[in-house]
């Protein structure tokens, strides 16, 4: 009898916890920013690296803006001094570098990484939410698409950084 008991009682636990496993859910929706933060002021980020890919910089403003803007309530904000938060930094390294050695010795796969350093702040803080460098990485075959490929790589590469830039700047919030 006890035996039943327990069962049956564990029985029960167990079926709360999967059928309301599902109604835990975590979103970047905006839900959780600041009530009087409203805009960000995102402006382009100088490219520094030397990389001679002459729109790095444009690539990784509008990755940023869109991820800002479509996975937030926040809107875009002109300039810094009416913003209730920003991002600033530079795209400091670009690297073009051989990933994989085909059968004549000769690269067949590049590794494109990019390095930016960013600050992220509310205007309302003296301090920075984070001043750090982000790293993002991609590989391109360079026999058959080294022109697109390289171009291709470069804005994977950006992407990984506004995600990872977004999710720090909203993951303090």
């Amino acid at each position: 009898m006890d035996f039943n008991r327990s069962f049956g009682f564990l029985f029960l636990v167990v079926s709360f916890f999967i059928c309301f496993s599902g109604c835990i859910t975590y979103s970047f929706t905006g839900t959780s920013i600041p009530a009087d933060v409203e805009n960000v002021y995102i402006p382009f980020f100088p490219d520094q690296s030397q990389s001679g890919l002459g729109n790095l910089s444009d690539r990784l403003n509008r990755a940023l803006i869109n991820r800002f803007i479509n996975q937030s309530r926040l809107s875009l904000a002109n300039d810094q001094e009416t913003s209730d938060a920003w991002m600033e930094g530079a795209i400091q390294t670009y690297v073009n570098r051989p990933f994989s050695i085909g059968g004549n010795e000769q690269a067949n796969r590049n590794e494109i990484q990019i390095s930016v350093r960013a600050t992220f702040q509310f205007a309302s803080d003296e301090e920075p939410i984070y001043t750090k460098t982000f790293s993002g990485t991609a590989t391109y075959d360079v026999i058959e698409n080294p022109v697109e490929g390289e171009l291709e790589a470069a804005e994977t590469a950006l992407q990984q950084i506004s995600d990872n830039m977004f999710n720090d700047a909203v993951s303090s919030w």
